[in-house]
């Protein structure tokens, strides 16, 4: 089998895995999917769609470890892959609803998008009161100001 095909075929296996009713067995697919993730070797498009996913999970009911675990494996993707804003736009629109830890992966996640669409989301947290997250503005802010990319809305 083709090595592509079998890095995508253990990616669908983990993501059929992750309607499994144990959290702690979904946790443990997120684990697997962001270790592909960081591989780097999946196609920007097959990348994309799996962080579409991840933010899915993100918004959704599950318990903050299984959350915590899908933005860990967006926040990876995003180190390995240029996700458009697009893509990520959800957490955007959203952020405000996350916890500080979270947070932290969703300001690093838009910051990583070098789009100026995502500066006034993120420095909308300049004063939050959880240091962790005005650290992580800063970070973003950096990012986002360096690249200096037209905005993509």
């Amino acid at each position: 089998m083709d090595e592509y095909l079998g890095l995508t075929a253990f990616l669908e296996s983990a993501w059929q895995e992750l309607n499994a009713p144990d959290a702690d067995r979904r946790h443990f697919c997120l684990d697997a999917i962001s270790d592909v993730l960081e591989t780097g070797r999946l196609t920007q498009n097959d990348a994309e769609r799996s962080v579409e996913r991840l933010v899915a999970v993100a918004f959704s009911d599950e318990g903050y470890p299984v959350r915590e675990a899908s933005l860990h494996a967006a926040c990876t993707a995003a180190t390995h892959y240029e996700l458009p804003y697009q893509v990520v736009k959800p957490l955007a629109v959203g952020a405000s609803g996350f916890e500080p830890l979270l947070l932290t992966y969703v300001l690093a996640i838009l910051g990583s998008t070098h789009d100026q669409a995502a500066l006034p989301i993120v420095q909308r947290f300049h004063n939050h009161p959880h240091p962790e997250v005005r650290r992580e503005v800063e970070e973003a802010v950096h990012e986002l100001r360096w690249s200096g990319e037209p905005s993509s809305q």
